[in-house]
């Protein structure tokens, strides 16, 4: 496990630098949805900010009114790998 020790953590540090990214790009986001729609320029870049309507299906409602046998006919199955990351409660964090 040693051998893993390095790229355990480097994986940990650099999803928390993408978390933080990420809220750093809903502030900002934020500042160009308050302009509402239109295209704004940058130096280097142009954002455009449009409003749309999203159709969204309740699977809950859809399950609720259709046979079991029917979901398990038209239900396809992936296999997926998944990485946790979390930092150890006991972990002497440097600064």
């Amino acid at each position: 496990m040693n051998n893993l020790t390095s790229t355990i953590d480097a994986l940990g540090h650099i999803k928390a630098q993408i978390a933080d990214l990420k809220a750093q790009e809903e502030a900002l986001r934020a500042v160009l949805v308050e302009q509402g729609p239109g295209a704004y320029e940058g130096e280097l870049f142009r954002a455009t900010v449009s409003e749309s309507e999203r159709a969204v299906l309740d699977m809950a409602a859809v399950r609720a009114k259709l046979s079991q046998q029917f979901i398990r006919a038209h239900t396809s199955y992936t296999e997926v790998t998944t990485v946790r990351v979390a930092a150890r409660s006991n972990a002497r964090l440097a600064a």
